[in-house]
């Protein structure tokens, strides 16, 4: 299934400071993900109570297409080396994996879209939460037909909603072929062949960042967003609401966030930065109350470009962000037992 373009990852990633061997109170995260390889045909599904399964997607070709600053590609390892020292606040019911690496190295982008597609599919098949890392926003392209793939094997009409953290509606049209500014309008193109519903929500979209054309090809093809601004100026219980209707008709929800839609002063490590972005803590905040839907099958984070990063701020954002998605998740499982 796999190719010279998936590596399993290496194990001087996962380094820290160790305060106690024993201890799992006072363990860290690089104690205690354990790799898996996606090409070996005898996995068989996690049995225990929740596994999460990182895998990176290392690869900016949409990017470069999209005439934006390369230096994502190496997002993945940025953003590992800064989790590797994150505290295990969860219990030993919660494991967590790292299953590897999707280069493009000497393929096309949509053939690393293709086999991240394959990977992701292959996680949720093993009972595992997959948390992508990235890499260019394209990624979302691949991880949404990895959800749609495995959803098609349980039932007949998928019913998955996306909402995603942006500054962008990456509609773009992609006569010219895909790049980072394209992937939902191509979702929208899949939906529409497979007869599936689309249902996309864009949360911190920038008026000054999109042109009034896409304005209109989101609302011609029902996409829902909530601007930047709205979020800064009004109270957040308008919001809520707004995701409460979004969400209640789903069946799944894929989370993705590209790191731009954050202020630059938090995340200046992108291809796009902005200055008027929105506060990390106001998007937590939404992410944590989507979580606590139970709708959530998979998130990923992307943008994250150590090239243009000051001292790792964006890699350590996009840690503190997965750290919330595990912690807050593996309460609600504890909540739930």
């Amino acid at each position: 299934m796999f190719n010279k373009n998936y590596k399993v990852t290496d194990e001087k990633v996962w380094q820290g400071r160790i305060d106690s061997e024993r201890n799992f109170d006072a363990f860290r995260w690089h104690q205690w993900v354990e790799k898996i390889d996606l090409q070996k045909d005898d996995l068989i599904p996690y049995e225990g109570k929740l596994g999460f399964a990182f895998i990176g997607f290392c690869c900016d070709e949409g990017v470069n297409r999209n005439k934006g600053r390369t230096g994502a590609a190496n997002g993945p390892k940025a953003i590992r080396k800064e989790m590797a020292n994150l505290p295990c606040s969860f219990t030993k019911d919660i494991q967590l994996f790292d299953a590897g690496d999707i280069f493009c190295e000497g393929s096309t982008l949509e053939e690393s879209q293709s086999l991240l597609a394959q990977a992701v599919e292959k996680i949720l098949h093993l009972n595992l939460f997959p948390i992508v890392l990235g890499g260019g926003h394209e990624i979302a392209f691949g991880h949404y037909n990895g959800i749609l793939n495995y959803q098609k094997d349980k039932v007949i009409k998928p019913n998955i909603g996306i909402i995603n953290f942006d500054a962008h509606f990456d509609l773009r049209s992609y006569a010219n072929g895909a790049t980072s500014g394209t992937m939902f309008r191509q979702i929208a193109d899949l939906c529409k062949e497979q007869e599936v519903a689309y249902h996309y929500l864009c949360i911190g979209v920038q008026q000054h960042s999109n042109t009034v054309e896409l304005f209109k090809t989101a609302d011609r093809l029902g996409a829902s967003y909530i601007l930047a601004k709205d979020i800064a100026q009004n109270d957040i219980w308008n919001m809520l609401e707004k995701l409460d209707e979004f969400i209640k008709l789903k069946d799944q929800i894929y989370i993705t966030i590209c790191s731009d839609v954050f202020s630059s002063a938090f995340a200046p490590g992108v291809s796009s930065t902005q200055p008027l972005g929105l506060d990390p803590e106001q998007v937590l905040k939404f992410i944590k109350y989507i979580l606590r839907s139970k709708k959530v099958i998979s998130f990923d984070i992307a943008e994250v470009s150590p090239r243009f990063d000051q001292d790792n701020t964006t890699a350590n954002l996009a840690s503190v962000l997965i750290y919330s998605v595990i912690n807050t998740l593996s309460k609600i499982y504890d909540l739930s037992r």
